[in-house]
């Protein structure tokens, strides 16, 4: 019986004991097995396994020497339930999806699995990954495992919770409005979007869809930047994938390379903000004094950001579920119905302006990126929320219009096209997680990285999970 203590160790750590031979990838599907059974019925993170795909998988890459078996050796992934994998179960979390079984793997798994990947579950998402609250009408909610009343946010809120409750090592999400970044922030992980083009993926309704990334998650840094370096690549299937860089990004979080100086602004000017998120995130930005950086408040004009952002998801979700609302409309949430038929009372001018508006912001981003090395900012701008609430309808004295305006604070930075993480960077006073965002220049992921690992060293918050699922306190 492989030991159970391997659910605490890094995925770094595990990924060298599969190169020694001192465990098999067999054996890490019998440990996550055994902790799902323990501990998932709590918080709901993985409600789609297949294992017996990832022994199948597994016994195959054990044919091949440990030095031809990838980056990843062998390590258990799971993937978000928006994402295709081949004979497995895939509801994009849609009763019209339920019984959805691809035929063929969406580009990102086939890499992963090249990487050395075993996919053993899938990740609970909400409908379509719409909104920032894990749970729909296939699965249910997933809760948060610092205390299991709360939510996991979203929309990879499954992978967030299940690498907090130690049912995963390093997990695959998705990112548009703050998908990574909110649910690492909720259960204290980290969560990286990327820049446009990093991870390939299989184009879907049309080809130059930018607004959403797929990305890496885990429970610290270097583990975040392993499973980045297995997910990067270009791809001919994605015209706009970038080529894999001369320097891993495992070894860039390793560099202890430094930023010299630091922006931090509480709100970016256009959100409220909860006192508290204001104040840890504050005093955690300002220790990066600590490594020598001089840091100020600052943040880039992006006045545009709430109206940009409302038209460009809008249209997104036009032209990738319109046919939907015409053929299932009986079957969508009653948000998903509001923004595809937003997305189809557009007019060309308003996407226009939209789309002007996003390179505006874009240009004042790179021109403010020349002065400072990176930009933080609270990942989300409230603490983990009662599951019950489907959204957040109001923070600090201001009512929110709709059910994505409160994440505000992350799609301005999607918007700019920088790539950003969510870093754990202390506790509310009643030991909820608040996550520190951290946003680099346009791929610049290598310099994220490092001075990601630099603050995680001086923060010491790296080792908080796993853990346990809570009750309410």
């Amino acid at each position: 019986m492989a030991d159970q203590g391997l659910v605490n160790e890094t995925a770094c750590a595990v990924v060298e004991k599969l190169k020694a031979g001192d465990v098999t990838p067999l054996d890490l599907l019998d440990v996550l097995e055994k902790r799902i059974a323990e501990v998932d019925g709590k918080v709901n993170a993985l409600p789609t396994l297949c294992f017996d795909h990832a022994r199948t998988h597994a016994k195959a890459l054990m044919q091949k020497p440990a030095s031809e078996r990838g980056l990843l050796a062998g390590l258990p992934v799971p993937i978000k339930d928006l994402t295709a994998v081949s004979g497995v179960l895939t509801t994009l979390g849609s009763p019209i999806f339920k019984d959805n079984i691809p035929a063929k793997s969406d580009i990102l798994v086939e890499r992963l699995e090249q990487n050395g990947g075993v996919i053993y579950a899938k990740s609970n998402t909400p409908e379509f990954g719409a909104g920032a609250n894990t749970f729909n009408e296939v699965f249910g909610p997933t809760r948060n495992p610092w205390d299991t009343s709360r939510s996991a946010a979203g929309s990879s809120g499954g992978a967030a919770a299940a690498l907090a409750s130690g049912t995963a090592w390093l997990a695959h999400g998705s990112d548009m409005g703050g998908s990574l970044r909110n649910p690492a922030s909720f259960c204290g992980v980290v969560g990286l979007r990327p820049s446009i083009g990093r991870v390939a993926q299989t184009p879907k309704f049309a080809v130059d869809r930018t607004l959403g990334q797929q990305g890496p998650m885990a429970r610290n840094v270097e583990d975040l930047a392993l499973l980045l370096d297995a997910m990067s690549g270009e791809h001919a299937a994605d015209p706009l994938s970038l080529p894999v860089l001369p320097t891993s990004f495992l070894s860039a979080a390793r560099s202890n390379q430094k930023p010299k100086r630091i922006a931090y602004s509480p709100d970016l000017g256009i959100t409220p903000v909860d006192p508290e998120v204001k104040a840890v995130t504050r005093k955690a930005a300002e220790r990066f004094a600590e490594a020598g950086a001089i840091v100020e408040e600052a943040h880039p004009d992006f006045r545009e950001a709430h109206e940009c952002f409302h038209v460009l998801r809008a249209f997104d979700f036009a032209i990738s579920k319109a046919e939907l609302l015409r053929t299932k409309r009986d079957l969508l949430k009653p948000e998903v119905i509001w923004n595809i038929e937003e997305g189809l009372t557009l007019t060309v001018e308003k996407l226009e302006r939209a789309e002007a508006q996003r390179v505006a912001m874009t240009a004042r981003a790179l021109e403010f990126f020349e002065r400072y090395d990176l930009l933080l900012a609270p990942a989300t701008i409230v603490p983990p929320f009662p599951v019950e609430n489907r959204y957040v309808a109001e923070c600090d004295g201001k009512k929110f219009d709709n059910y994505v305006e409160w994440l505000g604070i992350v799609y301005a930075i999607t918007l700019a096209c920088c790539p950003a993480l969510s870093l754990p960077c202390g506790f509310t006073a009643s030991g909820l997680p608040i996550g520190l965002q951290m946003v680099a220049k346009p791929r610049a992921e290598a310099q994220l990285l490092a001075g990601a690992k630099v603050l995680e060293d001086i923060l010491g918050v790296r080792g908080t999970t796993p853990i346990d699922p809570r009750s309410p306190r």
